[in-house]
């Protein structure tokens, strides 16, 4: 089964860049979809990985060390996917002028 793997250097870097690329975007369309697909997209390459982790009874170790290492840039893409999720959502809402049910980021910013 064939995976996007993190341990090459090329294809972090495309990834970073697509990921920033992306966010820009939606920081200038201001609509929060486009983070959330990017969230969803991370959040599925990393079930992805962990079930090729877990039935790869057969793979060999240079494999699964280097799914580990993936499903480690995974959680770090999730993680900053959600954070911009929640930084352009905010941003559409003050926009659009909607009330916000809570501020999300408040908690991330007091602590910074």
């Amino acid at each position: 089964m064939p995976m996007i793997n993190f341990t090459n250097p090329i294809t972090l870097l495309i990834a970073t860049l697509l990921f920033v690329l992306l966010l820009i975007l939606a920081k200038e369309t201001k609509k929060s979809f486009i983070s959330a697909i990017t969230l969803f997209v991370f959040i599925f390459l990393l079930v992805a990985h962990a079930i090729m982790y877990l039935t790869g009874n057969k793979l060999s170790s240079e494999t699964l060390s280097n799914l580990s290492f993936t499903m480690v840039f995974d959680l770090i893409f999730v993680l900053l996917s959600f954070i911009s999720y929640l930084w352009i959502d905010d941003i559409e809402a003050k926009v659009k002028k909607k009330k916000s049910i809570d501020n999300s980021l408040d908690w991330f910013w007091n602590k910074v």
